[in-house]
């Protein structure tokens, strides 16, 4: 591995380098600006409500279809089938339900679980919504047919066309296969994330759609007055959390802080930084390492948000993000002009220091996944060695806030490492292609040999990501130590 520190006969050496760094940089930024007032930590507690208020109301459902004859209706085949159908569709809209609170940006869940984690259980929970919807149609029909003494075609096209709210309800089911069919792995590479984004709103629309059917020709739905209550609970919390947290909130902190761009620098060939300011920015609770979805009113557009996280500690004066360009609607921030209107929904992400439980802490980056840990590097608490970060680059040119992360070392007692050269070929790897004799593991306890009792950062692309947590719980970080959100969409 190569490194911009001064020689050593190992990588070794550079983590026993000593630094007379002075620390007591809560007092400002390496900016030079005063920083954001703390804001509380998570409850740890948050987590495990919202998992089992998730599998109470699974519970609730089947209880519900239980009380109303469900279990009593199963005889003979017709019965069956059309019961376990029932049941597969309340399943269905209650999953669905789950899905769209999943993604509403509601404050205590996604502190507790990250939007990584989140995206994540969003994507396993629609998709098993999506199979009990099909089971439910299909199971629905057959039911149907073998009490109507009908074949399964003509059974459908008497649905579809008799009973009250089907045309709708079939409408909303193919705006959810059209979400799920553009949100297969294979189909997403293939569009540009503004395109999947659009599609994936359709998903509100197929799920309001559906209501009508369930509320007319829903008995489960309607039975008695216990099934009302939940269902148009459930219906209200999820759809009224999506207007408040992903529409209320961001227009109201866009009216109160009036955020504007004040001005635009290069940092690097194809990447820039932005700096936006406003009003009462002590009020906005967003802290280092986080990102917020940003919408820059400057033309043709603007309605399409991006995710970038914060590149430097954010500050009652403003707050900065740098963005490379990657041909998805970023290239057009360099063109930005001061005075630019805009809109921020957030902040998201739980790369904080909230989720920090070790004194020592070792920042993993690659390329401009740097951006957060450098926010991070100038917002933790920290003496002199406290904490490393490991910058990962193609080499020195490529390097970002170079001048900023000096003058880190010097104020706050940070130990910066530069990890240069083309990455490993042979296998997944964080490391360059230099010390492919090395394991993953070995080559980071070469650089921080005590890295098994800190708290590790992990922010780049998804398969270095992945290799580098992998790295630090090879090299004995426990699992719950290691701190990584995955962006990729």
């Amino acid at each position: 591995m190569t490194s911009d520190a001064p020689p050593a006969p190992a990588a070794a050496a550079l983590a026993a380098a000593p630094t007379d760094a002075v620390v007591g940089h809560r007092t400002g930024g390496v900016l030079g600006e005063r920083v954001m007032p703390w804001r509380a930590a998570p409850r740890r507690w948050w987590r495990d409500l919202a998992g089992c208020l998730a599998w109470g109301s699974v519970l609730v459902v089947v209880a519900l279809w239980v009380g109303h004859g469900g279990a009593q209706g199963l005889d003979g085949a017709a019965g069956w089938t059309t019961g376990l159908g029932r049941l597969a569709g309340l399943l269905a809209s209650d999953l669905m339900l789950l899905q769209v609170f999943l993604m509403a940006r509601v404050p205590f869940v996604e502190r507790s679980y990250g939007q990584d984690e989140l995206a994540r259980r969003h994507r396993l929970v629609g998709f098993a919504s999506f199979d009990l919807l099909l089971a439910h149609v299909a199971l629905i029909v057959v039911g149907y047919a073998l009490t109507d003494r009908r074949d399964v075609l003509r059974e459908a096209w008497h649905l579809v066309l008799t009973y009250p709210g089907m045309l709708l309800a079939t409408a909303g089911f193919a705006c959810l296969v059209m979400v799920v069919v553009t949100s297969v792995r294979a189909a997403r590479r293939r569009l540009r994330y503004e395109s999947w984004h659009l599609l994936h709103l359709y998903a509100y629309l197929g799920t309001g759609i559906a209501l009508p059917h369930q509320i007319w020709t829903g008995a489960d739905f309607v039975a008695t007055p216990w099934a009302r209550a939940y269902w148009w609970s459930v219906y209200a919390i999820s759809l009224g959390s999506v207007l408040v947290w992903r529409v209320g909130v961001p227009v109201l902190r866009t009216v109160r802080h009036r955020l504007v761009v004040t001005r635009v620098d290069v940092e690097a060939p194809g990447v820039v930084s932005v700096h936006v300011g406003g009003r009462d920015l002590q009020r906005l609770p967003v802290r280092a390492g986080q990102f917020l979805q940003w919408r820059f009113l400057d033309g043709p557009g603007w309605t399409r948000a991006h995710p970038y996280s914060l590149s430097a500690q954010p500050t009652v004066d403003g707050l900065r993000i740098t963005v490379k360009d990657l041909g998805d609607g970023s290239g057009r921030l360099a063109s930005l002009r001061p005075g630019t209107r805009v809109v921020v929904e957030g902040p998201y992400g739980r790369l904080t220091e909230e989720v920090r439980t070790r004194r020592r802490v070792t920042l993993l980056s690659a390329g401009v996944g740097v951006t957060p840990l450098r926010a991070l590097l100038e917002d933790l608490d920290q003496g002199p060695g406290d904490v490393t970060l490991v910058y990962r680059s193609r080499g020195p040119q490529d390097v970002l806030f170079r001048d900023e992360l000096d003058r880190l070392q010097q104020t706050h007692g940070a130990r910066v490492v530069h990890v240069h050269g083309p990455r490993v070929t042979a296998r997944s790897s964080w490391m360059p292609q230099q010390a492919a004799h090395l394991t993953d593991a070995e080559g980071l306890l070469q650089i921080v040999p005590d890295v098994a009792e800190h708290d590790v950062y992990v922010c780049g692309g998804p398969e270095w990501a992945e290799a580098a947590a992998q790295a630090a719980r090879d090299a004995g970080v426990p699992a719950r130590n290691v701190h990584l959100e995955r962006f990729a969409w």
